[in-house]
């Protein structure tokens, strides 16, 4: 049976704890993925309810403009 170079013969101990620190390693870069995915979502949530503040900021106005000109054009209430 062939050995393996020194270099490449690793013990039980020293594989475990290879892996461990490679799924370590997997687990943080998942969990800043879940970090930078939330982040971008909440951007984007505040931007759709900046955009529709602005929206209904914008049709308030319009509609107040609007009822202002028709009170001023059109004729009241006859008065008795």
């Amino acid at each position: 049976m062939k050995t393996l170079p020194s270099i490449l013969q690793f013990s039980r101990a020293r594989l475990l704890a290879v892996t461990l620190l490679v799924l370590s390693v997997l687990g943080l870069q998942g969990c800043a993925v879940v970090a930078v995915v939330d982040t971008v979502a909440s951007v984007a949530v505040g931007t759709v309810g900046l955009a529709a503040s602005a929206v209904i900021g914008t049709a308030r106005i319009a509609g107040s403009a609007i009822g202002a000109t028709a009170d001023a054009v059109l004729p009241g209430p006859s008065q008795p």
